[in-house]
Order: C-alpha cells, then structure tokens, then sequence
C-alpha cells in the first residue's frame, strides 16, 4: 500500500455554528481592521444589520455589490474603489460570487497587480506574492464553500478562470447557518447541489487524501439527509440549515485540498457561455459523470480505488448497507428531478454546440483531478445525457 503524501491548506480561523455571525465585528477589530470593505450580492441592502453592528464596534465601512460572478472589470473597478476608500480590510457578505470577488479585491489591492497577471488560463498566471489585506468570508447561501478555498472565479472573454494561490484564503470564516433561513427554495437547490458535487468529486479525485475522505463523507451523508428536504419544506428546521451549511463548508475544505473533476470542468466552460446559475448547472452534470466514470473506470481500471469509494457513495445516498455503484447514478438523476433541475437545454445549449464544449472542457483545469481521463466521446455522451 502506498504511504499517502498530501498537503492540507485552510482559513487559520473556521467559526461554525447559529448565530456566530454577531462575532464579526469582533474578528475584524482583532485584524486591526478600523474601515472595511463589505462585498455583496446583487444588492447591499441585505448587510445593513452587519454593517450596522460593525458601527456600534467603532468600524466604518463601504459596500459593494456583485451582480452575478465577478468579472475582471468589476475586480478592476473595486480595488480603485477600496484603494479610494480607505478601507484595511474586506467583508465578503454574499454567496460564492460575493465571497470570490472579496477574496480578490483583498489580494489585488495589497499586490497592486492586474487581474489579468495572475489569472490562469487567459492570464499570465503569475504566482501573487504580496500577503492579502485582512479579509473574512460569511457565507449567506450554502454552495460553494469559497469562504475557505484558495481560488477566486472570475470571468474574462468569454471564460471562467481562477486566481489561485494560498495567499487568496480568508483569515477568517463564520458559517451561521441562520443566515439561510431567507433563502428562495431554487437557491437551495441550486446551491446545495453545487456542494454535493463537490463532495463527491473530491472524494473520487485523483488527488483525494484521507483527511478530506473522512470530510467528503460526512458531507454527503448530511447533503442525502437534507438537501431534497429544505428545498421541499423550506430551511426552517434548524437541523437541516445546518446540514447544509456544514455540507458546503465540508466541500470548500475538499476541493481545495483534493481538486474535482469533470462536473466543474464543464461547468466552467458552460457557465462562461451560457446564462446557466453554477450550482445548477453542476446538479444536471453530475448523474451523467458519475455514469460516465463509473463506466470508464470498469473498462480501464477495475482495481481503481474510486470503484470502491463509489460503492461508500452509493451507501451514504441511499441509506441501503447492500447499495452498489451502479445505484448511484439513478439516484442522483432522481434528486435532480425532485429538486426541479432544468436540464440544459433550458438555458440554450443545443446539441450542435457540443463539439465546442467537449473541446473547452478537455482544457479546463479541473479535468485534471477527475479519477480517469475522459475521452472526446465520454464528455460528449455527458453533455447528451444532461440536455
């Protein structure tokens, strides 16, 4: 058996738990954080009542919204803004655009760089070496875990990028699931299915370690549990905000440290071209992947580990001690359905674009983590199958 080599990189600072989002303000002044910069969602209304408990601490602040995910024009415009400001410090305040975009204006205005210098893909890629301003991430959806990942997404021509490197991590993460509780039931579902995704593919990644095992697994044990029934009956049970709030948290923890696969391969590719919600657009990838891989896996490798970790899977989904792999994938395809997940048709993909997508996702960086190297023809027969 090989002796596991593996590297774990996370926040200094993980606060989980109702109603520690009154702890901010806290937490910024021991940054030494006297002006900060909140970062939103599409309206910064929704941080006033953080914004105001900030005041009462004696830290003044400016906001920001992001519509959508953050381009490199909007990261250009809001480091001039923060630089402007005053501000020492960022406040991501929002869903994983928010969080990203706060991430990146922290490192950007400390590095006094351009977007475009470090981006992969469509940049230079140059690593950052300057330390970010102070910057802390609360999350208000739970999906993509960004408060404790160390990329930023952003969008440039017409592609999805990351800026990477450790330097992005937030000092600090507060995960309160009460921030939930507004959260519309397409959001939930949505979000909730981009964690899932990123549960399940770190944990059959190439790059997969036991530390974020044992974290993947407790993640979808919760997701299974939760995910269908907050969408269903709403986030008022305050055990399933917390499944799922922790769900997300598990899964931004996983892909940092053990990368994902081709769920967000495409996703990336489709997300640049299509008005397509991330978290959605992954709920519909990810039964048809996992087949596909499944199916790979047992004509190239069947003594791979992720044959075994898909049988583990298959069991924490369905609650059966007896499940197998082959019962995964219909029981992603029936939560997809019972989540109200539009395939991608919805959203305009047709089946002459495929040859395109097929070529741009066998570049995207995630690819590279996905437990087998996915031929033209698999990732075709993938986007066929989530039409």
């Amino acid at each position: 058996m090989t002796t596991p080599r593996f590297e774990l990189v996370t926040p200094a600072d993980i606060r989980f738990g109702a109603g520690r989002v009154s702890e901010v303000p806290d937490i910024l002044t021991a940054l030494g954080v006297t002006r900060v910069l909140v970062v939103t969602g599409a309206t910064t209304s929704r941080a006033e009542e953080i914004r105001a408990a900030l005041r009462e601490k004696g830290i003044e602040s400016d906001a920001v919204a992001t519509a959508g995910e953050p381009s490199v024009e909007l990261i250009r415009d809001g480091v001039a803004a923060l630089l402007g400001s005053g501000c020492d410090g960022v406040l991501g305040y929002g869903g994983g655009s928010a969080l990203d975009a706060a991430k990146a204006l922290a490192a950007l205005a400390a590095s006094g760089t351009d977007p475009l210098d470090h981006l992969e893909v469509v940049g230079h890629g140059r690593p950052l070496s300057t330390p970010s301003l102070p910057c802390v991430a609360v999350p208000t959806t739970a999906g993509t875990g960004s408060e404790v990942t160390r990329n930023a997404v952003l969008s440039a021509r017409d592609v999805k990028a990351s800026l990477r490197s450790p330097l992005l991590l937030p000092r600090a993460a507060v995960v309160d699931p009460d921030l939930l509780l507004a959260t519309p039931a397409a959001t939930v579902a949505a979000s909730g299915s981009d964690a899932l995704s990123q549960l399940i593919e770190p944990l059959l990644s190439a790059r997969a370690n036991p530390v974020t095992d044992a974290l993947a697994r407790d993640g979808i044990r919760r997701s299974a549990r939760s995910l269908a029934r907050g969408v269903r009956d709403g986030l008022g049970d305050p055990q399933v905000r917390a499944d799922l709030a922790l769900a997300s948290l598990l899964g931004g923890l996983c892909l940092a440290n053990s990368g994902l696969g081709a769920v967000h391969g495409l996703a990336a590719v489709l997300g640049a071209r299509y008005a397509a919600p991330h978290g959605a657009v992954c709920g519909v990838l990810l039964p048809a992947v996992v087949e596909v891989n499944l199916a790979a896996l047992r004509r190239r490798d069947i003594e791979h580990p992720a044959l075994d970790k898909l049988t583990e899977i298959a069991v924490l989904l369905t609650g059966n001690p007896d499940a197998s792999p082959d019962d995964v994938p219909p029981w992603l395809h029936a939560q997809r359905q019972a989540l109200g997940l539009s395939g991608l048709a919805a959203y305009g993909v047709l089946a002459e674009h495929i040859p395109e997508l097929i070529g741009r996702g066998m570049q995207a960086s995630s690819m590279k983590a996905n437990p087998v190297e996915l031929t033209h023809d698999d990732l075709g027969a993938i986007l066929t199958g989530s039409l």
